[in-house]
């Protein structure tokens, strides 16, 4: 009898895809991960793994209730999580807080030292300075689940957000070796040519947005993602005509669709 092969749980992660406006054209910032890291050396929009401490600060989560944040990533509860993990992740990977920063006396790349070297924590930083983080300046865009046949496996919410004024994006130089902002098609165009490593939900986030010609049609369009419905996305191999292909779900012999 052939024994059963245990599936891993997909770990709730979140992501940013931070966007700017240069010469009139939209941009997204993007970090190259350490080899040693999961996704090894590709570039991905800043964005990790959701922490118990992001659960902490649902009391300093502003502009989105923890109920409407559980409407709009169709879950039953902890949707704020995802949101605080979000800013987290962003300020810890890219140094960009959404949040209100007009009244800290903390010097913030000093803190971002040290919740990425673990003697600071996201929880203390917010409690400690009442800060009010800006979660509805997040527009939701996206969930891609890690396939089943995956030893790692991730539960990723997808977010869109702007560069707030005044602040600057940098790779933190730890687990991160190289960042770089350009449009999207830019980045598609390096990644065909090799010249950057993508992994399949980055291209498809990146073909997304790269319709879009100016900042306020694209986020127009992250915006409108809620309304329109966002179907979660978890990709399978299928072997067609001899060779094999990835398929999502609404595409043609998706296992267990009928179209």
């Amino acid at each position: 009898m052939q024994s059963l092969v245990e599936v891993s749980a997909a770990r709730p992660s979140s992501t940013v895809v931070l966007a700017r406006e240069t010469a009139g054209v939209p941009e997204i910032f993007m970090v190259r991960r350490h080899e040693d890291l999961s996704f090894g050396t590709a570039y991905t929009f800043p964005g990790g793994v959701v922490d118990p401490d992001d659960a902490d600060v649902h009391p300093f989560c502003t502009g989105l209730s923890a109920k409407d944040a559980d409407s709009r990533l169709g879950m039953q509860g902890n949707g704020l999580d995802y949101y605080s993990a979000a800013v987290r992740e962003l300020f810890e990977e890219s140094g960009v807080l959404l949040a209100d920063t007009a009244g800290l006396d903390e010097n913030l790349s000093t803190v971002r030292a040290g919740l990425n070297d673990a003697s600071d924590n996201w929880s203390d930083f917010v409690h400690r300075n009442e800060l009010q983080i800006d979660c509805g300046s997040l527009h939701y865009i996206g969930h891609w689940v890690t396939p089943d046949v995956s030893t790692k496996r991730y539960s990723t919410r997808f977010f869109m957000a702007t560069l707030p004024p005044g602040q600057v994006a940098a790779h933190c130089g730890g687990e991160l070796t190289a960042s770089r902002w350009a449009s999207a098609n830019d980045f598609l165009a390096a990644g065909r040519n090799g010249d950057v490593k993508l992994i399949f939900p980055t291209v498809k986030t990146l073909e997304s947005v790269a319709p879009y010609k100016t900042l306020d049609a694209l986020l127009d369009w992250a915006r409108s993602c809620v309304e329109g419905g966002i179907t979660s996305m978890v990709p399978v191999t299928i072997t067609r005509n001899g060779k094999q292909e990835i398929v999502l779900p609404g595409d043609k012999d998706y296992p267990g669709e009928e179209l």
